[in-house]
């Protein structure tokens, strides 16, 4: 491989106008070859998965410099970052929640970074600041992830996240004195602490090796116990289990402390369940379940008696209960079944039970007694999303309600009387009434109903000409719900119509949609994304020349998808932190969880060539003319490793033989997304839009 020392000098200054022509750097290639089922597959761009090698180091700042001054030349972009820092400067309010007494809430009073966690007494006195992760860093770069207060009052444990990353820390407080102590917890993943005692668990991975913190594969989930006061090379190892390294582990102690819960992932889809009787000296784990296709999730304990949420041969979901002395899945009662629609959630608050149905990926609420008879509805105030927070013994309960034209509002609800009132409603620097949100159903390829939710500026016409941004997910049994996002208002102001389409893949309809879109079905996703650009070119609301699509991780591999399999369908393409190497994704970090929806290249010669089909890095062709992209990522993606967008912008720059810019924007002290500060949010999204609005014949 040639050395990289020349690429910084191989970079030619830029015209004085973004649609000149771009010298990008030269990518050199290497002879690396992988041989798959006796198919040899060329992977010349290798080299960029050493994420910590000079070389790579100088391409990404070679890339970035090209990417950044064609960015700070589109004439819409320091315009459109003024009006986000505009729309996005009015206090945003969380769900208050209960834990021992007093009342926790989440606010940001606008631009800050990070939003700052408060204490008060009781709903609507006086509030206190509590913890304040702007703090924690100048750049607000640590993100303060979640807090766990331990059952018996007397202390909170809180992880944070640095740029990004996936792993998590873990900080102590003493409630009483407001003291940090210093137990601190460092290389825990996919885990929060649950506490017993004085002590809490928290899953953790050993400490990887120096300079391969955010790639190596991670192995062997393991479960500890840490007491309060003590260093964490004492902490205990409470559960691991080496014959399956892949698999995850954690446990879940109920607020009375008289069972713990004992969780395995990491296999299927779902999950496997145990529990412990913690009254009992001497007692071990029993294994609830076993078969890790389905999932299981205690909801809550009730004296002995433990209600469970559960898709067992119920692919809508449904509610189940049964006692710690018959834990056997065959002793199981039901007390809600499943229905014709999707059981999304449910809670038990005030002795009652608040169940969340979504129905064509909208929020319906119902209250019920613990015997699952139903009360009565609660009256949402339209089309739109719903999460609520109480405790079992308490009446106070809350919601947030929040849809396409409605900001996040809390509502305190009177279970007894069935009534809502707002507790919080943000004052947003903008006429909400504006704009509207129209839900459509469309026709996929294979004759499959398809929602999408379609908001736009009051007065659009349908000439064929508007811009559209499609968005899109479709995997993991994720569902995209209606939610409001201020920065979205900079691009519809400027006419732009923004789609989002409910792919299958997630759950909007439960797990035969979700498996409707994985494995060798995978391409039923793309299908129905591409099937939502033709239904809105029909229906006059755009036309190809106009028309844009983004999508992030799982998102981000349908946007490579989209534009290798439809290059000639859309303007502009923009897949953010995605997963683009279909064949070696499960081979860094935790990327071989992934294999439930997108099975791996070394499954069998079948599954091989069907993700070969598809792997948007793969199916980049020479010579084709691909719409103007901007692929995203950064630096601390220790998710969906970088080098899957490096692998990719190096090889759409070979192969693009037209004249719309293929671009990469490789971010600094961050990662998939979590915890990234409000000003890097900002700027991202400005460049986003602009580059979209830029690459459609929007030149002011």
């Amino acid at each position: 491989m040639k050395t990289l020392s020349a690429i910084l000098i191989a970079i030619m200054a830029l015209p004085q106008t973004a649609s000149a022509q771009i010298n990008y750097p030269t990518t050199p290639k290497d002879n690396t070859v992988d041989v798959y089922f006796g198919t040899k597959v060329a992977d010349p761009y290798r080299w960029l998965e050493n994420d910590t090698s000079k070389a790579t180091a100088e391409w990404v700042e070679a890339q970035n410099k090209v990417t950044d001054a064609y960015l700070s030349k589109l004439p819409m972009r320091k315009k459109i970052l003024t009006r986000l820092r505009q729309l996005l400067n009015y206090e945003r309010i969380g769900i208050p929640f209960k834990r021992n007494g007093k009342y926790y809430i989440y606010r940001n009073n606008g631009l800050q970074n990070q939003s700052v966690l408060y204490t008060m007494d009781k709903p609507g006195s006086e509030e206190r600041v509590f913890l304040d992760p702007n703090t924690f860093s100048d750049d607000g770069t640590v993100a303060l992830q979640e807090v766990s207060f331990s059952h018996n009052g007397k202390y909170v444990a809180y992880s944070i996240s640095r740029s990004g990353s996936d792993w998590r820390e873990f900080y102590v407080i003493d409630l009483a004195t407001g003291k940090l102590l210093d137990d601190h917890i460092q290389w825990a993943k996919l885990s929060g602490a649950s506490w017993q005692g004085d002590g809490f668990y928290y899953s953790a991975y050993d400490a990887p090796k120096g300079g391969k913190e955010f790639s190596n594969v991670n192995e062997v989930h393991k479960v500890y116990y840490h007491r309060i006061g003590t260093p964490q090379s004492e902490d205990v190892l409470f559960y691991q289990n080496p014959a399956y390294p892949k698999r995850f582990y954690s446990v879940w102690v109920n607020e009375e402390e008289t069972m713990a819960f004992l969780f395995e992932s990491g296999e299927e889809a779902g999950n496997n369940i145990y529990v412990r009787d913690l009254r009992k000296k001497d007692s071990q784990f029993i294994q609830m379940t076993s078969d890790m296709k389905y999932s299981y999730s205690p909801v809550e304990t009730m004296g002995d008696t433990i209600y469970l949420f559960t898709n067992h041969n119920a692919p809508r979901n449904k509610l189940m209960k049964t006692t710690i002395g018959a834990p056997g899945l065959k002793d199981w009662k039901e007390v809600m079944p499943e229905t014709d629609i999707v059981l999304e959630n449910a809670d038990v608050i005030g002795g009652k039970m608040i169940l969340t149905y979504s129905k064509d990926a909208s929020s319906h609420a119902y209250v019920h007694d613990l015997d699952g008879k139903r009360i009565g509805e609660v009256k949402l105030p339209m089309i739109g999303s719903v999460v609520f927070s109480g405790k079992k013994d308490d009446k106070e309960c809350f919601y947030y309600f929040t849809s396409y034209t409605v900001p996040g509002t809390v509502y305190s609800y009177d279970i007894d009387r069935n009534e809502s009132s707002v507790f919080a409603a943000p004052k947003v620097p903008f006429n909400i009434d504006d704009y509207t949100s129209e839900q459509v159903f469309f026709t996929s390829k294979d004759g499959t109903r398809i929602p999408m939710s379609i908001t736009y500026k009051k007065g659009m016409k349908k000439n064929g000409r508007n811009t559209v941004l499609i968005h899109g997910y479709g995997g993991f049994n994720i569902a995209l719900t209606p939610y409001f996002s201020a920065s979205r208002v900079p691009f519809l102001e400027q006419g732009g119509i923004f789609a989002e389409v409910n792919l299958r893949g997630g759950s909007e309809y439960g797990e035969e949609w979700h498996q409707a879109g994985t494995k060798m079905q995978k391409q039923n996703v793309f299908d129905d994304f591409i099937a939502a650009a033709e239904y809105l070119i029909a229906e006059k609301y755009t036309d190809s020349a106009h028309l844009a699509i983004t999508g992030g991780s799982n998102g981000g591999l349908l946007v490579g998808a989209c534009m290798t399999q439809r290059p000639d369908l859309f303007a502009v393409a923009v897949p953010q932190v995605g997963v683009m190497d279909m064949l070696r994704y499960h081979k860094f970090t935790i990327g071989w969880n992934w294999a439930s929806d997108y099975g791996t290249s070394e499954d069998s010669k079948e599954m091989f060539e069907y993700l070969y089909g598809y792997s948007p890095l793969h199916n980049l062709k020479p010579g084709t003319a691909y719409p103007a992209t901007l692929v995203t990522t950064a630096d601390h993606d220790d998710r969906v490793v970088p080098a899957h967008s490096f692998k990719f912008a190096a090889t759409l720059q070979a192969c693009q033989s037209g004249s719309n810019p293929t671009l990469i924007r490789i971010d600094t002290k961050s990662g998939h997304g979590s915890g990234k500060p409000l000003a890097k949010q900002m700027e991202e999204q400005a460049d986003i839009y602009s580059f979209i609005l830029y690459n459609v014949g929007k030149k002011k």
